[in-house]
């Protein structure tokens, strides 16, 4: 995973949109073995089992991360950004949704809420273009 590719935030989707959704939110990431069949992004969160009061392993729990179609994970992180999703009627399917962080002057559009505020939080944190693996892209 060394090929990045520079993307507008505005146009992230998949894979990618959840990559830089972990990366924008300071997580660990990975690709999965379940990468080759392209389903997912894994966050690492280490931990460290001890043994009479001193570290003697450290490991990391590994989840699936999906915060863009996934409200287990996605939805968290509306409210911890304290962001917000909307509905606007009248738009192609494609970008009926808008939203963001508090705080972001601008929001993004998407299909769904999730895809919105993700987009929406990618541009705020990381700027309006961003760095992702290209295997990333769809």
């Amino acid at each position: 995973m060394t090929d990045l590719i520079e993307v507008r935030a505005s146009n992230l989707s998949c894979l990618a949109l959840d990559w830089a959704v972990g990366i924008a939110d300071g997580r660990d990431l990975e690709l999965s073995s379940a990468f080759r069949s392209r389903t997912c992004v894994v966050w690492c969160e280490p931990f460290v089992i001890k043994r009479d009061g001193y570290a003697d392993f450290h490991d990391k729990t590994r989840r699936h991360w999906k915060p863009s179609i996934d409200w287990k994970n996605g939805g968290p992180l509306i409210d911890k950004y304290r962001g917000s999703a909307q509905h606007c009627p009248g738009l192609a399917d494609d970008a009926c949704y808008s939203g963001g962080p508090e705080g972001a002057g601008v929001w993004c559009y998407g299909p769904t809420a999730l895809v919105a505020f993700c987009r929406g939080f990618v541009r705020y944190k990381l700027g309006e273009t961003v760095q992702v693996p290209k295997e990333l892209m769809p």
